[in-house]
């Protein structure tokens, strides 16, 4: 049967989307840059989707979850100490790309290469409300907020992060219980998600060129080495991930569990909390990600092509 053109093309379209997204913010980025208040706003959204799609009975903690949350959490913390000593940029990028929580479309991509989505759904979850409630301490030991009294700097963090985390879960589950009828259209609509996703990166990839091309030359060594770093960290991770996640029957949810992030929260973060020349990790990280899947969704094809032929 041959495939709807106008589906081949929505397809070719949505495969595109996220580097054209990248490349529009960077060409247009006086323009997305001033974006840049509604990150916020537009990660909650793309976080409330897909929790609308979760069923409380999905939601199972398995131990492949708690070891990659370990890694997630105490691993970023190590590899920080570890590269401090290279520099306070170099260090935070690296950090940020391993604690940075699991792309919600992450789960989309696990589907695609015959993975378990709700056990990749529920480590989602896990992930970013641990961030939502680890995230404040940490930023306010390591962040720009350092020069604050700890008290204070921990209650600032915390005022932003874990509303932006913890209240699009209390939103879906309130519509589930009181609003069936939103929920259900959420819940059915999670390309909006996608779409939300590429508006944001559009926006933080414009704010992050912006944010270059102010700075001294003298830094273009810093972010050479960050987004290297970020490199060898996301070829790590989706391989730590796919060996763990393998001992447990999950290599491909646990890949994309530990490799696959949301870069737009981590590149927000950032530059919101960190060095803000430390963003160009996260931004790397959307590079190399993007190629890893794409390279991992074109052997699953080939392979499947392969099948159906014998």
């Amino acid at each position: 049967m041959t495939a709807h053109p106008n589906h081949s093309v929505l397809q070719t379209l949505k495969n595109w989307m996220l580097p054209l997204a990248m490349i529009l913010g960077g060409v247009f980025y006086p323009f997305f840059s001033s974006l840049a208040f509604l990150t916020p706003y537009l990660i909650f959204l793309m976080l409330l989707a897909p929790y609308c799609k979760l069923s409380p009975s999905d939601l199972r903690i398995r131990p492949w979850h708690l070891i990659l949350l370990s890694i997630q959490i105490a691993g970023g913390l190590a590899l920080y100490a570890a590269l401090r000593p290279a520099g306070e940029v170099l260090a935070q990028g690296a950090f940020i790309c391993v604690l940075a929580p699991t792309a919600t479309s992450a789960a989309v991509v696990t589907g695609m290469l015959g993975g378990d989505v709700a056990s990749l759904a529920t480590y989602c979850l896990l992930g970013n409300v641990s961030v939502a409630v680890v995230s404040p301490f940490v930023f306010s030991l390591i962040g720009e907020q350092v020069a604050m009294p700890f008290g204070v700097s921990f209650a600032t963090v915390c005022r932003q992060v874990v509303p932006l985390l913890i209240l699009p879960l209390v939103v879906a589950l309130s519509l589930r219980r009181w609003a069936p009828r939103i929920h259900r259209t959420l819940q059915n609509r999670q390309i909006v998600s996608f779409y939300l996703w590429a508006l944001s990166l559009t926006i933080v990839m414009g704010n992050t060129v912006a944010f270059l091309v102010r700075q001294d030359a003298s830094n273009y060594r810093n972010e050479i080495a960050a987004a290297a770093a970020a490199l060898i960290v996301c070829a790590a991770q989706f391989l730590l991930g796919r060996r763990i996640g393998a001992r447990y029957g999950e290599k491909v949810a646990g890949a994309q569990g530990l490799g696959q992030k949301n870069t737009v929260l981590a590149i927000w973060m950032a530059q919101t909390y960190l060095t803000p020349i430390a963003s160009v990790g996260p931004a790397a990280y959307v590079v190399w990600q993007n190629m890893i899947n794409s390279w991992q969704l074109w052997k699953k094809r080939k392979s499947d092509n392969s099948t159906t032929r014998i």
